[in-house]
């Protein structure tokens, strides 16, 4: 059953703006510059009202409702699980071409994860909300199987399968179904914004628009249109200022095929001198999340450390002391590409190694 409380919403009708572009399975991406047009940004964004709420009868028995389908073998290899409504017309019914469509999507191994109900709209709409074209919830989605006005079944099956890889990526110290995968949002610069309350992560209601986590969704839905060469965009449903750029959008789609697993660590000793001095050592830190800093230190008075900020003089975090010889600090990177390790020594000799963690 999907899970109401999670569910996510394609809540709007989509209107047009053009680029000319292509993106290949490697992530390269060539776009004409711009972003949407004015009319495109604008288009009834809020009207579908995001937050009505799901009804629960009724999505508890999505599964017992007439349907035909199940596991579906595809052309690539690939099993999708796949039930259509039997109240679709014959040309929008059939299984098969629904799993060959989602197989066909830029996707990494979470595909096989997913059910797929495709129901008629006024299905959907009992289901997901009275204005919505589709949702997602817990690797189960609901899409209609025909066009829903000017928006296509593809373009909802395409926003929801963006929901689908966020619910099945990591972004520490962050949710990626709220806020986006780590890679796309350190892009986008998601923790930045949140913190200038220009972003609300996980609000499907009156910040819709301005929720990274639908703006993901979108974004996903642009990657898989220009590398399936469709050159017409849409950007009505969020914000325009999460309209990608070229790098975002090899950013999303390096979190489809190569997900962030884990963060990268960096070791350095140094050996001090009975003179007072100074250790530096840079950090890229070029994905927001949480950097972590270990070190061991020859004696408890001697050494500070601290994580210092690019211009090497603010400071960001001192390390304290957490055993005998061993001290520990922590920040959240949010928008900073580079931080330092300074070890200062105040005149006493001895060896100091640290271990530092970054996103």
């Amino acid at each position: 059953m999907v899970a109401p409380a999670a569910m996510r919403r394609f809540a709007s009708l989509l209107a047009g703006a053009v680029l000319v572009g292509a993106l290949v399975a490697a992530a390269t991406v060539q776009r004409a510059a711009g972003a949407p047009s004015a009319a495109a940004r604008d288009a009834r964004a809020l009207e579908a009202d995001a937050a009505t709420p799901v009804r629960p009868a009724r999505l508890a028995q999505v599964g017992e409702a007439p349907w035909h389908g199940g596991p579906t073998a595809t052309s690539t290899g690939a099993t999708v699980d796949v039930r259509v409504s039997d109240a679709l017309p014959a040309d929008a019914s059939s299984p098969q071409q629904w799993a060959e469509f989602l197989a066909s999507l830029l996707h990494g191994p979470e595909l096989s994860q997913l059910t797929l109900y495709v129901e008629t709209l006024p299905e959907v709409q009992e289901v997901c909300g009275s204005n919505a074209l589709g949702c997602y919830a817990a690797n189960e989605m609901v899409a209609p199987g025909e066009a829903a006005g000017d928006v296509g079944s593809a373009e909802i099956i395409r926003h929801e399968y963006g929901h689908h890889i966020a619910y099945h990526r990591v972004n520490p110290p962050w949710d990626a179904t709220d806020w986006g995968p780590k890679r796309w949002a350190s892009a986008e610069n998601v923790c930045a914004r949140v913190s200038r309350q220009e972003a609300y992560p996980g609000d499907e209601g009156s910040n819709y628009m301005r929720n990274p986590g639908e703006a993901w969704a979108e974004t996903y839905r642009l990657v898989d249109e220009l590398r399936a060469g469709i050159t017409t965009e849409t950007w009505p449903i969020v914000s325009a200022s999460f309209f990608p750029s070229d790098p975002v959008l090899q950013a999303a789609a390096q979190d489809v095929v190569q997900p962030w697993t884990s963060g990268h660590s960096t070791s350095a000793t140094h050996v001090f001198g009975k003179r007072a001095s100074v250790w530096w050592t840079r950090l890229a830190t070029p994905l927001d999340g949480t950097v972590r800093v270990s070190a061991t230190v020859p004696g408890r008075g001697a050494f500070d450390v601290a994580l210092v900020g690019a211009n090497r003089r603010t400071l960001v975090a001192r390390a304290q002391f957490t055993g005998q010889l061993q001290k520990r600090a922590e920040t959240s990177v949010c928008g900073q590409r580079t931080l330092f390790v300074r070890v200062t020594s105040k005149g006493a000799p001895g060896r100091v190694r640290f271990t530092a963690t970054t996103p």
